[in-house]
């Protein structure tokens, strides 16, 4: 225990949100479909009080946005997963709704990651963003997942996320995520997540300029197979949305029972 009490106050000093915008508000803890399985994943964010000034000129405001986007997966091998998410899709209170993208996934990840203590693993998007959402038409993530099961009830899994817009090594952007699971049972787990902006790699912008949000999370698996999660968000810092609200449903399409 004491371990694991150091992880966590490392982890949540360490990263702390979701950024201004985001389709996609998780953090992958090494999971595959199994191979042969197609997944559909519902993501839906709503900011009730967010950033008023949109990141794009003319762009998407967060305040009172809604954001969403189906993940459609399959698992290829049992440690390849590839992932479509179409359409990216946002309700703009001052534009309405619009359509913002679409994004391309490769993530690899140790086989059978449930059965593990120690999981690893590395995602790979690719970004091509309508001129609403952001001013650069393609961008890419490269996200490590580093995760371990402890004591079979508790997991801490961290996601070093790099950002780039292909504009220079100097300009990759350092956006982590991190997450802190208890699990009472096989059907329910209570999280802690954070996600953070800290800007370039080449020198993090002024703390009162990064973005930092902390979630409380409750994730529910369903008889039917239906895993569902509900997420609540606050600020940390000025630069990020005040409050955000998120819910993901998933479910196997054609696996056998």
């Amino acid at each position: 225990m004491p371990v694991l009490a150091a992880t966590v106050i490392g982890v949540l000093c360490m990263a702390s949100t979701a950024f201004a915008q985001s389709d996609e508000i998780q953090v992958y803890d090494g999971s595959l479909a199994p191979k042969g399985v197609f997944n559909l994943t519902l993501h839906n964010n709503f900011t009730p009080k967010g950033l008023k000034t949109p990141a794009v000129a003319g762009g998407v405001t967060a305040d009172r946005s809604w954001n969403g986007v189906p993940e459609w997966a399959l698992g290829v091998t049992d440690w390849f997963e590839a992932g479509l998410y179409l359409p990216l899709y946002t309700r703009d209170k001052n534009l309405g709704w619009g359509v913002d993208g679409l994004k391309l996934r490769a993530l690899f990840a140790a086989p059978d990651g449930a059965d593990r203590t120690f999981v690893y693993g590395a995602n790979f998007e690719f970004s091509y963003n309508a001129t609403r959402w952001d001013t650069t038409r393609i961008t890419s993530e490269v996200r490590p997942i580093l995760g371990w099961h402890i004591h079979k009830r508790w997991d801490v899994i961290l996601n070093p996320i790099i950002d780039t817009a292909y504009d220079g090594l100097g300009n990759l952007e350092f956006v982590p995520s991190a997450r802190i699971a208890y699990n009472p049972s096989d059907a329910w787990t209570v999280a802690v997540e954070s996600y953070s902006d800290f800007g370039p790699l080449k020198g993090f912008v002024p703390a009162g300029d990064q973005a930092h949000q902390l979630f409380g999370v409750l994730d529910h698996v369903t008889k039917s197979g239906f895993e569902l999660e509900f997420g609540a968000g606050v600020g940390l810092t000025d630069a990020a949305d005040q409050f955000t609200m998120k819910l993901i449903v998933s479910k196997d399409l054609n696996k056998k029972k």
